[in-house]
């Protein structure tokens, strides 16, 4: 079964690209306050509003962010340059619980990039009624757009291996670079 409108984009970026990517980030500030250590660029989101606003405007993307938000939009991925990056690092054991990115705040589009190690994301209908799961390998891109945008939640579940294809994968440390588009006024 595949979820309308997802796609993965397998070795996005090269090895090299991940490892420079991967520097950059680390050299820059991480906000410890959820469960897991996220870097925010363009815009802040607030996870206890659920909103994005004006004043969590934190300035336009550097350099190295921008270079690939524009490739997103050379390669018909985005309709508008992204403007809002969120950065997630993730440790073997750690997750992100189902959710659907909020839709008054961002755009059509939510794409995800993984760095460091394969993870298994979980996709669930909205109404519950399906769940499969996809292996993200480390550098693919995963866009998600229509129903899966608007009607699967995703997740991560809290586990330090998982199983693929009847081989179990002991998970490293994953950092995923999310695309978006803000949508003012929400």
């Amino acid at each position: 079964m595949m979820i309308p409108d997802l796609t993965l984009h397998p070795d996005f970026i090269t090895p090299a690209e991940e490892g420079d990517l991967l520097d950059r980030i680390d050299t820059q500030p991480w906000r410890a306050d959820l469960q897991r250590r996220v870097q925010h660029y363009g815009y802040r989101y607030d996870y206890k509003a659920r909103q994005v606003t004006s004043d969590l405007y934190l300035g336009p993307l550097p350099v190295w962010l921008q270079v690939l938000a524009e490739s997103l939009v050379q390669r018909g991925l985005f309709p508008h340059l992204p403007d809002q990056v969120i950065v997630n690092e993730y440790l073997p054991g750690q997750g992100i619980a189902p959710h659907i990115d909020c839709v008054p705040c961002f755009g059509s589009v939510i794409a995800s990039l993984s760095l460091g190690s394969d993870v298994v994301m979980d996709f669930g209908r909205s109404d519950g009624s399906e769940k499969i799961s996809h292996r993200l390998p480390a550098r693919s891109l995963v866009v998600m757009t229509g129903p899966a945008r608007y009607h699967w939640q995703h997740s991560i579940a809290k586990r330090k291996t998982d199983v693929v294809d009847g081989q179990k994968i002991i998970r490293q440390r994953r950092v995923s670079l999310t695309f978006r588009c803000v949508v003012m006024g929400a």
